[in-house]
């Protein structure tokens, strides 16, 4: 009759019901807080975000004056019809010249480039070329009639400069690189902002940066912030190098993966109890040890860790009963030892530290000439 060692499919549930049903709430809470605190946006110059490079000041600061701000990272909602709204468009991200013609024909009212590149211009702005020339961060006049401008007054301006055709409103420069330039054209305002940073938190409530921000980007009701991404549809520009190898939309997976493999970690490093200590079944005897190491060393004719064990045994009862320290010279040995016993150094020497036997014979009497010193050891 054979008596299972396994557990039951019952004693299993009992088992992992309890840290399955912690490891499901703790996922549940964490995918519940995730949806709730989930950003629409992220990074800089961000509407969601408050760090120093974000845009949360800005974006409460429009809100609180009736601004509704739709943040967003998808292109389907900055290319919806626009009449009588305003469209903030932030730096970075890569979308070819058939997306900001998508963008242009959805007829916006107000248009605000951040930072904008050469295919935003051209589509966008037209005449209005980047000078690759970056101004210093330095407190400015605004240098022009812009109402925006002239409200603001002196604000702290920096980064990428353009040129502007006639007619357009040049603002916050050196005298020939301006930072802010306005065109207006088809029914249509575009700001062109190449400095970002006057309306980031860490900037904003530095000299008119806040009023400028306001006075520019609150002109409607209604107003969309997107941050370009990676997304392009065609790719068709000759210049342009293609999506990037890693999609933004990885960091999502990568966190996602990152919170699974910490509920596995918790889970497989639960506290599995106490040790409880168990007595053996068996009692197993030092001279049954000592009787079966024998048998390995005589089957394997192992003479020599035989006459070492023997010998090594020897050696320290001898340091034990002549107080000689266990990493002594052995000459040092041998003299205490023959000085206590009487015996020839140069056989006490061959008997503890000779060559390994030859012979069962040989390893016989090494082990009775060691059993006599230790009984000389003993008495005296």
């Amino acid at each position: 009759m054979s008596t299972p060692v396994g557990r039951s499919a019952a004693e299993s549930w009992r088992v992992l019901r309890t840290p399955l049903l912690v490891t499901g709430a703790i996922v549940l809470i964490a995918i519940v807080v995730m949806i709730a605190t989930t950003a629409r946006t992220s990074g800089p110059f961000s509407p969601d975000s408050t760090e120093s490079d974000g845009a949360r000041a800005l974006a409460t600061l429009l809100k609180n004056h009736s601004v509704d701000v739709h943040s967003t990272e998808v292109l389907d909602d900055a290319v919806q019809p626009g009449d009588g709204k305003a469209l903030v468009i932030g730096p970075d991200g890569s979308l070819d010249r058939s997306d900001w013609q998508r963008i242009a024909d959805a007829r916006w009212s107000h248009l605000i480039l951040i930072r904008p590149g050469t295919r935003a211009l051209e589509v966008l702005a037209p005449g209005v070329l980047d000078t690759g020339q970056i101004l210093s961060s330095s407190s400015r006049r605004p240098g022009c009639d812009l109402p925006a401008a002239v409200k603001a007054g002196t604000a702290t301006v920096s980064g990428s400069t353009y040129s502007a055709p006639d007619g357009a409103q040049r603002c916050y420069g050196d005298g020939i690189n301006n930072t802010v330039i306005r065109v207006e054209s088809d029914n249509r305002i575009v700001d062109v902002v190449g400095t970002p940073r006057t309306f980031t938190n860490a900037e904003l409530a530095d000299d008119g940066n806040a009023a400028l921000a306001l006075d520019l980007l609150g002109t409607h009701q209604d107003l969309t912030w997107y941050l370009p991404q990676w997304e392009s549809s065609g790719f068709d520009d000759e210049d342009s190098g293609g999506p990037p190898l890693v999609p933004p939309d990885v960091r999502y997976i990568g966190w996602a993966l990152a919170f699974a493999v910490l509920v596995v970690a918790i889970w497989r490093g639960r506290r599995l109890g106490p040790v409880i200590a168990e007595r053996l079944p068996v009692i197993v005897h030092a001279a049954e040890t000592t009787e079966g190491r024998a048998r390995l060393y005589r089957r394997s004719r192992a003479r020599d860790r035989a006459a070492a064990a023997l010998r090594e045994s020897a050696l320290g009862k001898l340091h034990k009963a002549h107080g000689i320290p266990r990493r002594a010279d052995p000459s040092a040995v041998v003299a205490t030892v023959a000085a206590r016993t009487g015996r020839d150094p140069a056989m006490l020497y061959e008997l503890l530290y000779g060559l390994p036997p030859t012979s069962d014979t040989a390893l016989m009497s090494l082990s009775y000439e060691l059993d006599v010193l230790t009984q000389e050891v003993r008495h005296p």
